[in-house]
């Protein structure tokens, strides 16, 4: 940050191995300065709801190749594409090793280093490494084996006790829908039909 009493804007970056993405959140901010250089980016610009002047010199990581690097003014945000002068990964966006209240991680985009560019090896709900989610070890699960396709409901339950016999028909192993023929029939000993007392 330069010397004057600037604040700086709110930043939010992600990476992958050849670039960095790193948002300005700084809405409706006209005419921006903006430089991009092989270790700093500057920006100046006003914004916000109560349009505030905002500045920043940011020394990233590695150098970066400013030619190939993009940027552009939503009206929202300042987007930028930086492209890394080497393919690796860094292990912060600064420089210093100082920690910048300002700067936080944009999730939605991170990709870390072992992280798979096809996303076709994701498992079930795009989730890699989630496939067949075998629950044979898990206490009290009966010995499920996997959650994947194939997997028969019905034998589950039957091994749980909850079926014995076929379908869905019963509970507890009964086999037989229950009879509900008893419910009309009155008995003496229902205390809860008495007359309530009255209220004072």
């Amino acid at each position: 940050m330069t010397a004057t009493s600037l604040l700086p804007p709110p930043v939010m970056w992600a990476q992958r191995k050849q670039g960095v993405f790193l948002t300005i959140c700084l809405e409706d901010c006209k005419d921006p300065s903006i430089q991009l250089n092989a270790d700093k980016i500057h920006f100046k610009g006003a914004g916000g709801a109560d349009k505030k002047e905002y500045e920043m010199d940011l020394e990233v990581f590695e150098p970066i190749d400013p030619e190939k690097s993009t940027h552009r003014n939503t009206g929202r945000v300042i987007e930028f594409e930086l492209k890394k002068a080497t393919d690796n990964f860094w292990p912060r966006l600064t420089k210093s090793n100082e920690k910048k209240h300002w700067i936080k991680v944009d999730f939605s985009r991170w990709k870390d280093e072992d992280d798979s560019d096809d996303e076709a090896e994701a498992g079930p709900g795009g989730m890699p490494g989630m496939g067949g989610m075998g629950m044979g070890g898990m206490p009290g699960m009966g010995g499920m084996g996997g959650m994947g396709g194939g997997t028969d409901f019905e034998e589950m339950m039957r091994q749980m006790g909850g079926l014995s016999g076929g379908g869905l028909g019963g509970a507890g192993g009964l086999g037989d829908k229950p009879s509900l023929d008893d419910l009309d029939k009155e008995t003496d000993s229902d205390d809860d039909d008495d007359e309530l007392p009255d209220l004072e």
